[in-house]
């Protein structure tokens, strides 16, 4: 099972600072996207009111569990996991098999083949009710904001190195992640580090910029 410290450093002090300070029920999940499977650890079997060994987790069977106001976000985001493979953070509730309500964290990065490829989304759910009362609220949603704010610039630092390396999402994640820990420097902060240094580079050289200009306006004869 993937651990926390596997995830990316942003993703990983998210989950950190909200459990901190009190035992927390943590458990893990998988999910591959081409054949839709489902794996739950026993603790997130047992957080949605199941016996570990007694349930078979299906999309459907997920979905039923998240509270009626909540379902249809968590539905879009899943839909767009499966479709980009993207890294995840997401606050909703579930209820229980005995109607209990269970306000939870779930915190989902990459799954890789044996190829390095995405194949799938793993990570944790986290049952924050009994600690979140109204401070711990307000600080969970100050938190939230600055973590899509963090994969947004992760997103951009990726978006270079695609463009400038010739390599596929995975790999230039992976470039970021090497220079993080070569450097002790969050991953975040190397992507901030990146974007703003590329940004007062003034732009690309004139030749690429032609075939680029060529490229954008053409492109839309390519797919024909």
């Amino acid at each position: 099972m993937t651990e926390i410290g596997q995830l990316d450093p942003d993703s990983a002090g998210v989950v950190e600072r909200v459990i901190a300070g009190r035992p927390q029920n943590i458990g893990s999940f998988r999910f591959w996207f081409a054949d839709q499977r489902w794996e739950w650890s026993e603790e997130v079997a047992a957080l949605h009111g199941y016996e570990p060994g007694t349930v078979v987790p299906t999309t459907e069977l997920l979905l039923s569990h998240k509270h009626p106001d909540d379902r249809a976000e968590v539905a879009h985001t899943l839909a767009a996991v499966t479709t980009t493979g993207d890294a995840f953070c997401s606050r909703h509730r579930i209820i229980d098999t005995r109607g209990e309500v269970h306000e939870v964290i779930v915190v989902g990065d990459h799954l890789l083949d044996e190829h390095g490829a995405v194949s799938g989304t793993t990570g944790y759910y986290i049952d924050v009710t009994e600690t979140l009362q109204e401070n711990s609220r307000a600080t969970l949603d100050q938190t939230l904001p600055d973590l899509i704010e963090a994969r947004a610039v992760i997103e951009q630092a990726k978006g270079i190195l695609m463009l400038v390396y010739g390599v596929h999402p995975e790999q230039a994640f992976k470039v970021l992640q090497w220079r993080s820990q070569e450097t002790n420097t969050k991953l975040r902060q190397v992507a901030e580090q990146l974007v703003g240094a590329i940004a007062g580079l003034g732009g690309a050289p004139v030749g690429f910029r032609s075939r680029f200009d060529h490229l954008l306006l053409t492109m839309h004869e390519r797919s024909k």
